[in-house]
């Protein structure tokens, strides 16, 4: 079986490095925000090209942080209206709804999976306060177009970057500082990955920054004295240590990634799979995932198990068919629904091999 994603041959791959750094923070005796944290802080945003990162728990929490600081700023207050795709994980939307903001839900561009230009600037209302752009897959959204969509209407631009850890675009900018504040995901199955939960906030107002560290340990700065109704949401020592060690292979096995999907994008031929848009002059896609799209999809799923290739469903239902968001049951969302229901990732990782490669094409070919 050619696994969809093979996390413990990815790990592996830096076995060495891995466990001395779990045995540094073993031996360092400091568990809570110490000396890799602030490493890790420094690193990733000099690798996005921000001045601050702040960690935190995990990527819902980067978001939520983020919304819960611009309350506090007196930027955004609940019942403000944020503009999301609506063909996104259900992460996107917890973070605005848990905040008591209202998410507008927004069509996407049937080709990138992204946000519609055209139809952000038809849902923009007098409530709307703000954009969360979500680089789906890991592609990034029109950030150029959007932060001047923004500046026009007076709007804040927040990126959801749980897919996107080292996309660039045309202007050299990177994920995460293409807007006005960044919540990234480290989940073990992502790009850039750790063992366990992890995430982090990237931006370049210092307010904010600060505003989501204290909020995110328990609204304090100074031990005992709780300045706001905070959380617990910091980035876990360990996991740093391991991120510290993994964020100095991104590049590489984004390329690798790239590469991949270069092959797939040349080989597949088969008309009945519509393969994901994608400028190869660019670098603004690190395929977190290969997705492509289907009329029969349980037909194609039931065919490649049967010839040994694992495939997965980002996403089955979409939010408005989720219980829990059961008050947008009526909403009528046609290309996210067709979207729900037709794409299929195929795997792509940094540790497969060609012959894997080579086996996935021509099986789909086949198909």
């Amino acid at each position: 079986m050619i696994p969809f994603l093979d996390l413990k041959k990815i790990n592996l791959a830096h076995a060495q490095e891995l466990e001395q750094a779990m045995i540094d923070v073993l031996h360092n005796g400091w568990y809570i925000k110490g000396q890799q944290v602030s490493a890790f802080e420094k690193a990733f945003a000099a690798y996005c090209g921000t001045s601050h990162c702040v960690g935190v728990a995990n990527g819902l929490d980067a978001l939520i942080l983020i919304f819960r600081a611009y309350i506090e700023m007196g930027l955004l207050k609940p019942g403000d209206e944020v503009l999301v795709q609506a063909n996104t994980y259900i992460a996107s939307i917890l973070s605005i709804t848990e905040c008591g903001l209202v998410p507008v839900f927004v069509e996407p561009d049937q080709d990138t999976f992204n946000l519609s230009l055209d139809r952000v600037v038809e849902a923009i209302s007098p409530k709307t306060k703000a954009i969360l752009a979500v680089h789906l897959y890991g592609k990034l959204c029109p950030m150029k177009e959007l932060a001047e969509i923004t500046a026009r209407h007076g709007l804040l631009l927040v990126e959801d970057c749980a897919q996107s850890h080292g996309a660039k675009d045309a202007r050299g900018l990177k994920a995460g500082n293409l807007s006005n504040a960044a919540g990234f995901s480290f989940y073990p199955g992502k790009n850039l990955g750790a063992l366990g939960d992890a995430g982090a906030v990237t931006t370049n107002d210092t307010v904010l920054a600060e505003l989501v560290a204290t909020i995110g340990n328990y609204g304090s700065q100074k031990k005992y004295l709780n300045r706001y109704k905070g959380v617990n949401s910091r980035l876990d020592e360990l996991q740093a240590g391991i991120l510290n060690v993994k964020l100095k292979y991104i590049d590489r096995e984004n390329n690798k990634r790239r590469e991949i999907a270069a092959l797939y994008s040349e080989r597949i031929n088969n008309i009945k799979i519509k393969l994901p848009t994608w400028d190869r002059s660019l670098e603004d896609h690190v395929f977190h995932l290969y997705v492509v799209q289907v009329e029969d999809r349980a037909d194609l799923i039931t065919y490649l198990d049967s010839n040994g290739i694992q495939s997965l469903i980002h996403y089955p239902i979409p939010f408005h068919k989720q219980e829990a968001y059961a008050e947008y049951k009526d909403l009528s969302l046609p290309i996210t629904e067709k979207i729900h229901q037709h794409i299929l990732s195929i795997p792509i990782s940094p540790v497969m091999d060609d012959t894997e490669v080579q086996t996935v094409i021509r099986v789909l070919n086949e198909y």
